[in-house]
Protein backbone atom coordinates (compact mmCIF):
# COMPACT_ATOMS: atom_id res chain seq x y z
CA UNK A 1 0.00 0.00 0.00
CA UNK A 2 2.58 2.35 0.77
CA UNK A 3 4.05 1.91 -3.04
CA UNK A 4 0.68 2.44 -4.23
CA UNK A 5 0.09 5.17 -2.16
CA UNK A 6 3.43 7.25 -2.95
CA UNK A 7 3.37 6.04 -6.99
CA UNK A 8 0.15 7.13 -7.78
CA UNK A 9 0.00 10.60 -5.51
CA UNK A 10 -1.27 13.02 -8.07
CA UNK A 11 0.98 16.11 -6.28
CA UNK A 12 3.79 14.50 -7.14
CA UNK A 13 2.79 13.79 -10.52
CA UNK A 14 1.74 17.53 -10.90
CA UNK A 15 5.16 18.39 -9.91
CA UNK A 16 6.69 15.93 -12.30
CA UNK A 17 4.36 17.29 -15.60
CA UNK A 18 5.19 21.14 -14.20
CA UNK A 19 8.68 19.70 -14.57
CA UNK A 20 8.47 18.65 -17.77
CA UNK A 21 6.48 21.27 -19.55
CA UNK A 22 9.44 23.66 -18.10
CA UNK A 23 12.36 22.17 -19.48
CA UNK A 24 11.28 21.01 -22.78
CA UNK A 25 12.57 22.95 -25.56
CA UNK A 26 11.87 21.35 -29.41
CA UNK A 27 9.96 18.13 -30.22
CA UNK A 28 10.64 15.16 -28.77
CA UNK A 29 9.45 11.46 -29.62
CA UNK A 30 9.96 8.69 -27.03
CA UNK A 31 9.00 4.69 -26.78
CA UNK A 32 7.35 2.94 -23.50
CA UNK A 33 8.89 -0.65 -24.56
CA UNK A 34 6.47 -2.16 -21.86
CA UNK A 35 2.79 -3.07 -22.50
CA UNK A 36 2.09 -2.53 -18.96
CA UNK A 37 3.42 0.94 -18.98
CA UNK A 38 1.38 1.93 -22.21
CA UNK A 39 -1.60 0.39 -20.19
CA UNK A 40 -0.63 2.86 -17.07
CA UNK A 41 -0.14 6.01 -19.63
CA UNK A 42 -3.90 5.33 -21.25
CA UNK A 43 -5.48 4.28 -17.81
CA UNK A 44 -4.18 7.53 -16.04
CA UNK A 45 -4.20 9.98 -19.02
CA UNK A 46 -0.48 10.44 -18.40
CA UNK A 47 0.70 11.16 -22.16
CA UNK A 48 -2.30 14.11 -21.81
CA UNK A 49 -0.95 15.58 -19.02
CA UNK A 50 2.57 16.07 -21.22
CA UNK A 51 3.06 19.10 -23.48
CA UNK A 52 2.43 18.90 -27.08
CA UNK A 53 6.21 19.33 -27.96
CA UNK A 54 6.44 15.62 -26.51
CA UNK A 55 5.09 12.45 -28.44
CA UNK A 56 4.72 8.98 -26.78
CA UNK A 57 4.62 6.11 -29.12
CA UNK A 58 4.08 2.14 -27.90
CA UNK A 59 6.65 -0.37 -28.94
CA UNK A 60 6.13 -4.19 -29.29
CA UNK A 61 5.78 -3.87 -25.33
CA UNK A 62 3.41 -7.19 -25.16
CA UNK A 63 4.94 -10.96 -25.32
CA UNK A 64 1.62 -12.12 -26.69
CA UNK A 65 1.41 -10.07 -29.35
CA UNK A 66 4.66 -10.68 -30.87
CA UNK A 67 4.20 -13.99 -30.92
CA UNK A 68 3.94 -14.95 -34.19
CA UNK A 69 1.04 -16.83 -36.07
CA UNK A 70 2.89 -19.55 -36.74
CA UNK A 71 3.67 -20.60 -33.04
CA UNK A 72 0.12 -20.31 -32.42
CA UNK A 73 -0.62 -22.49 -34.91
CA UNK A 74 1.91 -24.96 -33.05
CA UNK A 75 0.28 -24.80 -30.30
CA UNK A 76 -3.67 -25.37 -31.52
CA UNK A 77 -2.07 -28.47 -33.81
CA UNK A 78 -0.64 -29.91 -29.89
CA UNK A 79 -3.81 -29.17 -28.55
CA UNK A 80 -6.08 -30.72 -31.03
CA UNK A 81 -3.40 -34.26 -30.14
CA UNK A 82 -5.93 -36.56 -28.06
CA UNK A 83 -2.64 -37.65 -26.06
CA UNK A 84 -2.09 -34.20 -25.25
CA UNK A 85 -2.40 -31.60 -22.69
CA UNK A 86 -1.72 -27.69 -23.93
CA UNK A 87 -1.50 -25.77 -20.53
CA UNK A 88 -0.91 -21.85 -21.31
CA UNK A 89 -1.29 -18.20 -19.91
CA UNK A 90 -4.72 -17.54 -20.14
CA UNK A 91 -4.10 -14.17 -22.22
CA UNK A 92 -2.78 -16.92 -24.85
CA UNK A 93 -6.41 -18.86 -25.22
CA UNK A 94 -7.97 -15.48 -27.38
CA UNK A 95 -5.56 -14.89 -29.47
CA UNK A 96 -6.44 -15.81 -33.23
CA UNK A 97 -4.00 -18.26 -34.58
CA UNK A 98 -4.20 -18.19 -38.42
CA UNK A 99 -7.59 -20.26 -38.34
CA UNK A 100 -8.71 -20.95 -34.40
CA UNK A 101 -7.66 -19.68 -31.75
CA UNK A 102 -6.96 -22.16 -28.06
CA UNK A 103 -9.82 -21.15 -26.41
CA UNK A 104 -12.26 -22.79 -29.95
CA UNK A 105 -10.00 -25.98 -29.64
CA UNK A 106 -10.83 -26.26 -25.98
CA UNK A 107 -14.41 -25.54 -26.91
CA UNK A 108 -14.45 -28.73 -29.39
CA UNK A 109 -12.97 -31.27 -26.86
CA UNK A 110 -9.11 -29.98 -26.69
CA UNK A 111 -7.64 -30.41 -23.55
CA UNK A 112 -6.46 -27.25 -22.87
CA UNK A 113 -5.91 -25.80 -19.04
CA UNK A 114 -4.80 -22.13 -18.10
CA UNK A 115 -2.10 -22.18 -15.40
CA UNK A 116 -0.84 -19.48 -13.48
CA UNK A 117 3.21 -20.86 -13.79
CA UNK A 118 5.02 -22.95 -16.22
CA UNK A 119 5.49 -25.34 -12.38
CA UNK A 120 1.54 -25.87 -12.82
CA UNK A 121 2.34 -27.72 -15.64
CA UNK A 122 4.85 -30.22 -14.39
CA UNK A 123 2.44 -30.71 -11.76
CA UNK A 124 -0.34 -31.96 -14.16
CA UNK A 125 2.40 -33.95 -15.92
CA UNK A 126 3.23 -35.92 -12.35
CA UNK A 127 -0.31 -36.32 -12.20
CA UNK A 128 -0.85 -37.68 -15.53
CA UNK A 129 1.73 -40.08 -16.28
CA UNK A 130 0.34 -41.37 -19.62
CA UNK A 131 -0.44 -38.20 -21.47
CA UNK A 132 1.90 -35.71 -22.74
CA UNK A 133 1.75 -32.62 -20.77
CA UNK A 134 2.73 -29.26 -23.25
CA UNK A 135 4.04 -25.85 -21.84
CA UNK A 136 3.16 -23.21 -24.44
CA UNK A 137 6.41 -20.65 -23.11
CA UNK A 138 5.67 -17.17 -24.46
CA UNK A 139 7.10 -13.82 -22.64
CA UNK A 140 10.44 -11.47 -22.45
CA UNK A 141 12.87 -12.68 -20.22
CA UNK A 142 10.43 -11.88 -17.79
CA UNK A 143 8.99 -15.39 -17.50
CA UNK A 144 11.38 -17.33 -18.81
CA UNK A 145 13.19 -18.25 -15.90
CA UNK A 146 10.05 -19.90 -14.79
CA UNK A 147 9.85 -21.95 -17.83
CA UNK A 148 13.68 -23.03 -17.32
CA UNK A 149 12.76 -24.00 -13.83
CA UNK A 150 10.04 -26.32 -14.99
CA UNK A 151 12.81 -27.54 -17.60
CA UNK A 152 15.41 -28.15 -15.07
CA UNK A 153 12.66 -29.89 -12.43
CA UNK A 154 10.70 -32.28 -15.31
CA UNK A 155 14.74 -33.07 -15.87
CA UNK A 156 15.24 -33.79 -12.40
CA UNK A 157 12.20 -36.03 -11.65
CA UNK A 158 13.02 -37.98 -15.45
CA UNK A 159 9.32 -36.42 -16.14
CA UNK A 160 9.37 -37.96 -20.24
CA UNK A 161 5.82 -36.84 -20.85
CA UNK A 162 6.80 -33.12 -20.05
CA UNK A 163 7.96 -30.74 -23.00
CA UNK A 164 8.35 -26.86 -23.58
CA UNK A 165 6.63 -25.42 -26.98
CA UNK A 166 8.90 -22.39 -26.47
CA UNK A 167 8.55 -18.30 -28.41
CA UNK A 168 10.23 -16.58 -25.24
CA UNK A 169 12.14 -13.52 -26.79
CA UNK A 170 14.59 -10.86 -25.66
CA UNK A 171 13.98 -7.27 -25.87
CA UNK A 172 17.55 -5.55 -26.41
CA UNK A 173 17.59 -7.10 -29.68
CA UNK A 174 14.14 -5.71 -31.04
CA UNK A 175 15.09 -2.59 -30.00
CA UNK A 176 18.21 -2.77 -31.59
CA UNK A 177 15.76 -3.76 -35.02
CA UNK A 178 13.33 -0.89 -34.19
CA UNK A 179 16.68 2.04 -34.12
CA UNK A 180 18.33 0.29 -37.46
CA UNK A 181 14.26 0.67 -39.47
CA UNK A 182 14.57 3.53 -41.68
CA UNK A 183 11.52 5.30 -41.03
CA UNK A 184 12.39 5.17 -37.10
CA UNK A 185 10.79 8.51 -34.93
CA UNK A 186 12.53 7.09 -31.08
CA UNK A 187 14.36 9.26 -29.62
CA UNK A 188 14.45 7.71 -26.39
CA UNK A 189 13.56 4.76 -24.75
CA UNK A 190 11.31 3.28 -21.51
CA UNK A 191 13.19 0.29 -20.58
CA UNK A 192 10.80 -2.31 -19.09
CA UNK A 193 11.07 -2.68 -15.13
CA UNK A 194 10.18 -6.32 -14.92
CA UNK A 195 12.56 -7.08 -18.12
CA UNK A 196 15.62 -5.35 -16.03
CA UNK A 197 14.58 -6.76 -13.04
CA UNK A 198 15.22 -10.03 -14.18
CA UNK A 199 18.58 -8.99 -16.66
CA UNK A 200 19.69 -6.08 -15.45
CA UNK A 201 20.66 -3.08 -17.07
CA UNK A 202 23.89 -3.46 -18.58
CA UNK A 203 22.63 -4.86 -22.27
CA UNK A 204 21.09 -1.52 -22.80
CA UNK A 205 24.03 0.66 -22.37
CA UNK A 206 25.93 -0.56 -25.53
CA UNK A 207 22.48 0.59 -27.33
CA UNK A 208 22.86 3.72 -25.95
CA UNK A 209 25.71 5.06 -27.21
CA UNK A 210 26.03 3.33 -30.70
CA UNK A 211 23.02 5.03 -31.28
CA UNK A 212 23.36 8.17 -29.06
CA UNK A 213 19.94 7.52 -27.27
CA UNK A 214 18.83 7.65 -23.51
CA UNK A 215 17.21 4.68 -22.19
CA UNK A 216 15.68 5.18 -18.68
CA UNK A 217 14.31 1.70 -16.69
CA UNK A 218 10.83 2.55 -15.38
CA UNK A 219 8.47 0.59 -13.42
CA UNK A 220 4.85 1.17 -13.84
CA UNK A 221 2.91 3.66 -11.36
CA UNK A 222 2.22 7.11 -12.67
CA UNK A 223 5.23 8.81 -10.51
CA UNK A 224 7.25 5.94 -11.99
CA UNK A 225 6.59 6.40 -15.64
CA UNK A 226 6.93 10.68 -15.51
CA UNK A 227 9.72 10.43 -13.40
CA UNK A 228 11.62 7.84 -16.40
CA UNK A 229 9.86 10.50 -19.00
CA UNK A 230 11.72 13.60 -17.13
CA UNK A 231 14.92 11.65 -17.09
CA UNK A 232 14.56 11.14 -20.29
CA UNK A 233 13.52 14.41 -21.82
CA UNK A 234 16.44 15.91 -19.39
CA UNK A 235 19.05 13.77 -21.21
CA UNK A 236 18.13 14.95 -24.62
CA UNK A 237 17.78 18.42 -23.56
CA UNK A 238 21.23 18.76 -22.14
CA UNK A 239 22.77 16.00 -25.71
CA UNK A 240 23.27 12.97 -23.06
CA UNK A 241 22.66 9.65 -24.13
CA UNK A 242 23.08 7.33 -20.95
CA UNK A 243 20.73 4.95 -19.82
CA UNK A 244 19.29 5.51 -15.97
CA UNK A 245 17.38 3.69 -13.43
CA UNK A 246 14.03 5.13 -12.34
CA UNK A 247 13.06 1.62 -11.12
CA UNK A 248 16.03 1.51 -7.98
CA UNK A 249 13.46 0.15 -5.74
CA UNK A 250 13.37 -3.43 -7.63
CA UNK A 251 16.17 -3.31 -10.20
CA UNK A 252 20.02 -3.23 -9.82
CA UNK A 253 22.11 -3.08 -12.37
CA UNK A 254 23.68 -6.42 -12.75
CA UNK A 255 19.86 -7.81 -12.50
CA UNK A 256 18.79 -11.47 -10.76
CA UNK A 257 22.30 -13.19 -11.26
CA UNK A 258 20.75 -16.98 -10.61
CA UNK A 259 17.68 -16.67 -12.69
CA UNK A 260 20.38 -15.73 -15.26
CA UNK A 261 22.52 -18.61 -14.90
CA UNK A 262 19.56 -20.80 -14.96
CA UNK A 263 18.63 -19.63 -18.62
CA UNK A 264 21.89 -19.88 -19.62
CA UNK A 265 21.66 -23.30 -18.72
CA UNK A 266 18.55 -24.36 -20.17
CA UNK A 267 18.04 -21.87 -23.02
CA UNK A 268 20.27 -20.92 -25.53
CA UNK A 269 19.94 -17.75 -27.78
CA UNK A 270 18.69 -17.94 -31.43
CA UNK A 271 17.16 -15.95 -34.16
CA UNK A 272 13.38 -15.30 -33.92
CA UNK A 273 10.52 -14.34 -35.65
CA UNK A 274 8.57 -11.59 -33.90
CA UNK A 275 4.81 -10.64 -35.40
CA UNK A 276 5.04 -7.07 -37.32
CA UNK A 277 8.97 -7.34 -37.26
CA UNK A 278 9.92 -10.15 -38.82
CA UNK A 279 13.25 -12.20 -37.56
CA UNK A 280 15.10 -10.42 -35.69
CA UNK A 281 18.65 -11.91 -35.07
CA UNK A 282 19.30 -12.95 -31.62
CA UNK A 283 16.52 -11.90 -30.07
CA UNK A 284 14.90 -15.25 -29.01
CA UNK A 285 15.36 -17.84 -26.43
CA UNK A 286 15.47 -22.11 -27.74
CA UNK A 287 16.30 -25.08 -25.64
CA UNK A 288 19.72 -25.76 -25.17
CA UNK A 289 21.02 -28.77 -26.46
CA UNK A 290 21.22 -30.05 -22.70
CA UNK A 291 17.35 -29.60 -22.85
CA UNK A 292 16.49 -30.26 -26.19
CA UNK A 293 14.63 -33.74 -25.37
CA UNK A 294 11.86 -31.15 -23.85
CA UNK A 295 11.56 -29.93 -27.27
CA UNK A 296 7.46 -29.94 -28.10
CA UNK A 297 8.66 -29.19 -31.35
CA UNK A 298 10.71 -32.34 -32.12
CA UNK A 299 8.77 -34.02 -30.05
CA UNK A 300 5.53 -33.92 -31.99
CA UNK A 301 7.35 -33.62 -35.15
CA UNK A 302 5.45 -30.41 -35.71
CA UNK A 303 8.25 -29.13 -38.64
CA UNK A 304 8.02 -25.80 -40.71
CA UNK A 305 4.81 -24.09 -40.33
CA UNK A 306 3.55 -20.85 -42.84
CA UNK A 307 0.88 -18.54 -41.60
CA UNK A 308 0.38 -15.03 -43.68
CA UNK A 309 -1.06 -12.10 -41.34
CA UNK A 310 -4.27 -11.30 -41.92
CA UNK A 311 -4.35 -8.10 -44.41
CA UNK A 312 -7.15 -6.63 -42.27
CA UNK A 313 -5.49 -6.94 -38.56
CA UNK A 314 -2.55 -3.40 -38.61
CA UNK A 315 -1.24 -4.92 -35.03
CA UNK A 316 2.47 -5.14 -36.71
CA UNK A 317 2.27 -1.43 -37.70
CA UNK A 318 1.22 -0.78 -33.76
CA UNK A 319 4.03 -2.94 -32.59
CA UNK A 320 6.25 -1.26 -34.76
CA UNK A 321 4.74 2.18 -33.36
CA UNK A 322 4.17 3.20 -36.71
CA UNK A 323 0.57 3.19 -35.70
CA UNK A 324 -1.50 4.22 -33.08
CA UNK A 325 -4.13 1.90 -32.35
CA UNK A 326 -7.20 4.10 -32.51
CA UNK A 327 -5.83 5.15 -36.34
CA UNK A 328 -6.82 1.41 -37.43
CA UNK A 329 -10.00 1.81 -39.83
CA UNK A 330 -11.33 -1.65 -37.72
CA UNK A 331 -10.26 -0.01 -34.25
CA UNK A 332 -13.25 -0.43 -32.02
CA UNK A 333 -15.45 -1.76 -35.12
CA UNK A 334 -14.73 -4.70 -36.83
CA UNK A 335 -12.03 -5.28 -34.39
CA UNK A 336 -13.28 -5.06 -30.12
CA UNK A 337 -12.07 -7.74 -27.45
CA UNK A 338 -14.84 -9.56 -27.92
CA UNK A 339 -14.07 -10.13 -31.50
CA UNK A 340 -10.20 -9.32 -32.08
CA UNK A 341 -8.58 -9.21 -35.46
CA UNK A 342 -5.20 -10.06 -33.67
CA UNK A 343 -3.51 -10.36 -30.30
CA UNK A 344 -2.84 -6.71 -29.52
CA UNK A 345 -7.10 -6.49 -29.09
CA UNK A 346 -6.77 -10.00 -26.75
CA UNK A 347 -4.01 -9.17 -24.23
CA UNK A 348 -3.73 -7.31 -21.05
CA UNK A 349 -0.78 -5.82 -22.10
CA UNK A 350 -1.80 -5.16 -26.13
CA UNK A 351 -2.00 -1.54 -26.69
CA UNK A 352 -4.89 -2.00 -28.76
CA UNK A 353 -6.92 -3.43 -25.80
CA UNK A 354 -5.45 -0.50 -24.09
CA UNK A 355 -6.83 2.41 -26.01
CA UNK A 356 -10.07 0.44 -26.35
CA UNK A 357 -10.86 0.10 -22.54
CA UNK A 358 -9.62 3.67 -21.34
CA UNK A 359 -10.32 5.58 -24.17
CA UNK A 360 -13.05 4.25 -27.09
CA UNK A 361 -15.32 2.15 -24.58
CA UNK A 362 -15.22 4.80 -21.21
CA UNK A 363 -16.47 7.21 -24.56
CA UNK A 364 -18.84 4.85 -26.24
Amino acid sequence: MKHLAEYRNPATAKQLTGHIAALVTRPWTLMEICGGQTHSIMKYGLDRLLPEQVELIHGPGCPVCVTPLECIDKAIAIAQRPEAILCSFGDMLRVPGSGRDLLSVKAAGGDVRAVYSPLDAVKIARENPQRQVVFFAVGFETTAPAAAMAAFQAKQAGLANFSLLVSHVRVPPAMEALLDAPDNRVQGFLAAGHVCTVMGYTEYEPLARRYKIPIVVTGFEPVDILGGIHRCLKQLEEGRHEVENEYRRSVRREGNQPAQALLAQVFRVIDRPWRGLGVIPASGLGLSPEYAGFDAENRFELGTVSAPEPAECRSGLVLQGALKPDRCPAFGTRCTPEHPLGATMVSSEGACAAYYRYRHAAHA
